[in-house]
């Protein structure tokens, strides 16, 4: 049983009305050659041999489908996790990596830029470019760079530059800025990875392909486990939404299976001082796509905030901002309070300690509808090494 719903993306990059490519005629010749060769390029069967060799012997696919036994017990459900945290890095971000540098080999590019908020995609990105011997240049808004050091130390150890962004709020939105600009500036040699489901076109539908890989394992290990190959329902946060676009992908058109994208309220949505884009954004147009986003009446951008680095960012990518606007998905906004309360219970819990961005979609179980025999998937996008130093306050403000 699926919707009469057409989830793929048009030759032009839309998803229904959301997507697109609005760039500066300096990118169009780089944008043009990917959106005519990245399809081919990665259907290649010496390609997807490469690309699978290295996400077994080099990430460490597949990731575990973990049966949370006491999270399950407690909501009185059945919780599985998908265990992206145990990625090489750390992260989902390295499976889209690993992709997009494959491509930039086959264009011929020497130089490769990336934008990070939470810093795992930069990671990811220095990881992939150390890999084959690139020069690799990471933009990360300054007040990024402060709370995720961690993470700014793996970059330079395994030899990027990490640029600040001085602008703006001095975070993700503005470290995509200054990579736009490096990439206007530097076209001939240089391949920007972007790390989420945003961009203009084909960056969106290109990420969540080589992201898709986590939907693809998950079919099968749902057989396996519970002797069918879907859940009935998927929780996963969405800042752009890599992570949620892949945990989706495969069950897109697939109405058998809810689908929660899971966003940053921060300190409340009617705050001021939020990320949750589905409910306060508008129809506009952003870093190149047109899509969701938190603007003005004017149109200026309106400063997010998160305590989670990932899920700072004004917009969405244009598939989510479809699939909310369509209803085939449903968006649940987390504040800073619950998804940190959340971290630790899962922390407690279940052993294991979340990333910021992905404590959200744990909180996010707390405002859903379950019954005792329904089978949910939580994508455990990231681990939460990068965040001690907030969960550390936390703790400490709890008097632990």
């Amino acid at each position: 049983m699926t919707k009469n719903l057409n989830i793929d993306v048009d030759e032009r990059g839309y998803y229904g009305r959301f997507g697109g490519a609005y760039i500066p005629e300096m990118l169009h010749p780089n944008i043009e050659e990917l959106r005519l060769k990245y399809r081919k390029m990665t259907a290649d069967p010496e390609f997807k041999k490469e690309f699978d060799a290295l996400l077994k012997d080099y990430v460490g696919r597949p990731s575990p489908l973990y049966f949370a036994k006491r999270l399950s017990a407690h909501y009185g459900t059945n919780i599985y996790l998908k265990r992206e945290d145990l990625n090489h890095t750390g992260a989902h971000k390295i499976n889209n990596t690993i992709g997009q540098i494959l491509v930039a080999q086959r264009l011929g590019k020497k130089r490769i830029i990336a934008e990070t908020g939470a810093g795992q995609h930069g990671v990811a990105t220095a990881t992939v470019c150390a890999l084959v011997g690139v020069e690799c240049i990471v933009y990360m808004g300054e007040v990024d760079i402060a709370r995720q050091a961690p993470n700014v130390a793996r970059m330079r150890m395994l030899g990027a530059e990490v640029r600040p962004a001085l602008s703006g709020s001095r975070t993700l939105k503005d470290a995509t800025n200054e990579a736009i600009r490096d990439w206007i500036n530097n076209p001939e040699d240089t391949h920007y990875i972007i790390g989420s489901v945003v961009g203009p076109h084909p960056y969106p539908d290109m990420v969540a392909r080589f992201q898709s890989v986590i939907s693809e394992e998950m079919k099968w290990q749902l057989q396996e486990k519970i002797g069918r190959d879907y859940p009935d329902a998927i929780v996963a946060c969405v800042g752009g939404g890599s992570n949620a676009a892949g945990a989706f992908y495969h069950y897109l058109n697939d109405d058998r299976v809810r689908l929660v994208a899971v966003e940053a309220a921060g300190l409340g949505v009617d705050s001021g001082e939020s990320a949750a884009t589905s409910v306060l954004g508008t129809e506009g147009i952003i870093h190149g796509a047109r899509t969701l986003l938190m603007q003005t009446d004017d149109g200026q951008v309106i400063e997010p905030y998160s305590i989670s680095a990932g899920l700072d960012y004004p917009g969405i990518g244009p598939l989510h901002a479809f699939l909310i606007d369509s209803k085939r998905a449903e968006a649940i906004s987390v504040t800073d309070d619950d998804a940190l309360a959340a971290a630790l219970f899962t922390a407690r819990t279940e052993g294991i300690i979340p990333a910021l961005e992905t404590a959200h979609a744990f909180s996010a179980l707390d405002q859903m509808d379950y019954g005792p025999d329904d089978v949910i998937v939580v994508c455990l996008s990231g681990r939460g090494d990068k965040d001690l130093a907030a969960f550390t306050t936390y703790l400490n403000q709890l008097g632990e």
